[in-house]
């Protein structure tokens, strides 16, 4: 059985190959912005000034995000090199990675 995380790990290079996932600090604000991030994932080791950033525009505008892995994890799930932030744009994808992130947290 695989845990949470590795779940997460698999359903993020899914999400990868079905090209519903944008990746990279500038692409993601704007599509936090503009309505096509259903959820946004941030690497642990993200700067300071990317993590307030992030946070800051996907509270602002109501799309949920998670802090997980770090950088280089988040590049290896999607296959591509260290990405710091990655967002969902299915809603599919979305809601079950949300389920999950939820496991973990309850953990």
């Amino acid at each position: 059985m695989m845990t949470p995380q590795q779940q997460i790990i698999q359903m993020l290079g899914l999400a990868a190959r079905a090209r519903k996932i944008i990746t990279g600090e500038e692409l993601v604000v704007t599509a936090v912005r503009n309505g096509s991030a259903k959820l946004v994932f941030l690497a642990d080791d993200a700067s300071k000034n990317s993590n307030k950033k992030i946070q800051d525009k996907c509270t602002y505008y109501k799309v949920p995000y998670a802090i997980f892995g770090d950088r280089y994890t988040l590049g290896q799930a999607t296959g591509k090199e260290a990405r710091v932030t990655v967002a969902i744009t299915d809603a599919g994808f979305a809601k079950k990675l949300k389920s999950l992130i939820a496991q973990i947290n309850e953990a």
